[in-house]
C-alpha cells in the first residue's frame, strides 16, 4: 500500500514539475501562413520561401503563368519582380 501511495505522490510531483517547465510560446507567422496569403492574392507554385534577418519573406511564385520573385514585407506587404 505504501509502495502504490509512493508511487503516485511521484507522478502527481513529476506531472506538475513538467507542466511548469513547458516554455509559453506565441504563434509567429511562418511560411505556411505567407504561402497562404500569396495563394489569395492568386499565386501559385509558390516555393523556396526564406526569411531574412530583416523580416521579409523571399520566394518564388507563378501568376498567370509567370514566374516571378516575391517578397513579402514585415507588415504582409506583396512585392513581385
Amino acid at each position: 500500500m505504501r509502495t502504490l501511495l509512493l508511487g503516485v505522490i511521484v507522478a502527481g510531483i513529476a506531472g506538475a514539475a513538467s507542466a511548469q517547465t513547458k516554455p509559453a510560446t506565441t504563434p509567429t507567422p511562418g511560411s505556411a501562413s505567407v504561402k497562404t496569403q500569396l495563394q489569395s492574392l492568386h499565386y501559385g507554385n509558390v516555393r523556396d520561401l526564406r526569411r531574412g534577418p530583416d523580416g521579409q519573406w523571399t520566394g518564388k511564385a507563378t501568376q498567370n503563368g509567370v514566374e516571378k520573385t516575391v517578397t513579402i514585407g514585415a507588415k504582409g506587404t506583396v512585392t513581385a519582380r
